[in-house]
């Protein structure tokens, strides 16, 4: 597999600690910067659009980390882009090895995100996987702690939403209705029906 040959013109100012706290109005416009990038690249190569997109969600908490967001505006910015990142990749004419790597490299992003500004990835997370069966594929494997945390009552897994959203793409949905009966909250239920009719950002 060809490694990708763009050379993104947004990604050394996305470096980790690339801005400071006062930097919000900043890093909203490289934000729009990146992503304008992305959308032009992908008209003409959208696999190497879909390939920066990742990049882009990889680099978004290193680079974020230490900027106020408490006025809002930062958080609005990063969820606008990260709602057109995943119509990229959700996109993209990927074979599965490439989508395989992809979900991989965006699962270790979401994992290391430390305020969840990717929370709409794990959302989307079914539709991310490409196919219903792959996406059952991600529902089997977070399964497992799922019911862990729901057992332990309050528990948090991150992959919550990711595991719900796979199980509805796969169409398993007796599954489905079945496993939010045994939720120690019933707003899961609420969030699944956010999952079926909600794609875009507030």
């Amino acid at each position: 597999m060809k490694k990708p040959t763009h050379k993104w013109a947004f990604r050394p100012r996305f470096r980790a600690n690339a801005f400071g706290w006062k930097a919000s109005k900043l890093a909203s416009q490289r934000l729009k910067e990146a992503l304008t990038e992305i959308k032009a690249v992908a008209r003409v190569d959208p696999l190497s659009a879909a390939d920066g997109a990742i990049v882009l969600m990889e680099k978004i908490w290193p680079a974020l980390a230490h900027v106020d967001s408490s006025s809002g505006a930062l958080g609005n910015a990063v969820s606008k882009t990260v709602h057109e990142l995943i119509a990229v990749v959700v996109a993209a004419p990927a074979d599965e090895t490439r989508r395989e790597r992809w979900l991989e490299q965006m699962w270790m992003a979401v994992e290391e995100d430390g305020v969840d500004y990717l929370w709409e990835v794990s959302e989307r997370w079914g539709e991310l996987c490409g196919t219903p069966e792959r996406a059952s594929v991600a529902a089997d494997e977070f399964l497992p702690l799922l019911r862990l945390s729901w057992q332990e009552r309050g528990g948090y897994f991150r992959g919550t939403p990711a595991c719900l959203g796979c199980l509805l793409v796969a169409e398993r949905y007796e599954e489905l209705l079945a496993l939010i009966g045994t939720a120690p909250y019933r707003s899961v239920a609420v969030l699944v029906i956010h999952f079926g009719t909600s794609k875009s950002p507030k």
